[in-house]
């Protein structure tokens, strides 16, 4: 049996109401970060959330396309990356394979013609057709243009493109729009999509790009709030023992590593704990799983030497 329709109208007449249901979507968020979806859904404006990498930026995008029953369709953002793997390319196999078929067919097509200037143009006729978006390949942001019902478009780690990339986005970004050269400008078939950018800071982003969008900063959570996270990640795990895995990441964030851990390595933690049937940290077993929670040997060399002490803090 398919799933109910949500309701949208009541999941978005209140930033209470809209963060209830991210939490039902076991997203657990702040008030600020509900709230910014919420003005994103009534405005219809894009949403730019920065932040490190690892604290729920892409997954609040997809949490919301699941909340709002929509399909999700992701852009992958690089260095490099051109309209070609954005908005659209021509098939070019489709448009060889006419243009043989053309070959073929060249004495009918030009059967009667009178002249010169009159075969030039029949040709011109079928140029256009090759033209036409029949022999369009849509990519991510076309295709969320199609979506007859509007879908949620994740622009993700913009900060890896390019700036000449950005100014590919802006008239996407402020008219819902895209200029094809060949065949005009294309809008939105009926429901704009709901876009959401992400960036983690490596490069700043342009004014006129963060003038077009809601602007959303999710940092790392405070113990409370992370607490709750892995809880609706990972319920299984004990209270005390979420207590203090949790306690013991902030400790690790406070110290000066290549990488600190993101929510997304306590959430494993917590599963590779509940894994090891564990009910409470100490220094053997945190140094045993410490390559779950760190990605570089030289962190993992620099904690272990504080590991006591820091498995001693976390279990006050």
């Amino acid at each position: 049996m398919a799933d109910a329709a949500p309701d949208l109208q009541k999941i978005t007449e209140s930033v209470e109401n809209l963060k209830t249901e991210l939490e039902a979507h076991r997203y657990i968020c702040s008030d600020q970060i509900a709230t910014a979806v919420y003005l994103a859904y009534h405005l219809r404006k894009p949403i730019l959330i920065e932040g490190p990498p690892g604290v729920g930026k892409t997954e609040l995008a997809k949490t919301t396309a699941d909340m709002f029953a929509l399909p999700l369709i992701r852009l992958q953002c690089y260095e490099g990356l051109d309209e070609a793997k954005a908005i659209y390319e021509w098939k070019y196999g489709k448009q060889l394979l006419y243009t043989q078929v053309l070959k073929e067919t060249l004495d009918e097509v030009l059967q009667g013609a009178k002249g010169f200037a009159e075969s030039v143009g029949r040709l011109h006729e079928f140029g256009d057709i090759f033209f036409s978006e029949e022999f369009l390949e849509p990519r991510p942001l076309m295709k969320a243009l199609q979506e007859k019902a509007g879908c949620i478009l994740l622009i993700d780690e913009v900060d890896k493109s390019d700036h000449e990339f950005e100014s590919l986005l802006l008239e996407m970004l402020s008219d819902y729009q895209l200029s094809i050269p060949e065949i005009g400008t294309l809008k939105a078939v009926n429901e704009p999509p709901l876009v959401f950018l992400t960036s983690n800071n490596t490069r700043e982003i342009s004014d006129a790009l963060k003038r077009r969008c809601l602007h959303l900063y999710i940092p790392f959570p405070d113990l409370e709030l992370e607490q709750r996270i892995i809880h609706a990640r990972v319920p299984e795990i004990p209270p005390e023992l979420r207590r203090q895995l949790v306690k013991f990441i902030h400790e690790l964030r406070g110290l000066d590593l290549k990488k600190v851990p993101a929510i997304s390595e306590t959430i494993d933690w917590a599963r590779t704990l509940l894994l090891l049937h564990t009910e409470s940290l100490d220094p053997q077993l945190v140094r045993d799983t410490l390559n779950v929670i760190l990605k570089f040997q030289e962190d993992i060399e620099n904690v272990n030497s504080e590991l006591t002490s820091l498995t001693s803090q976390a279990l006050k």
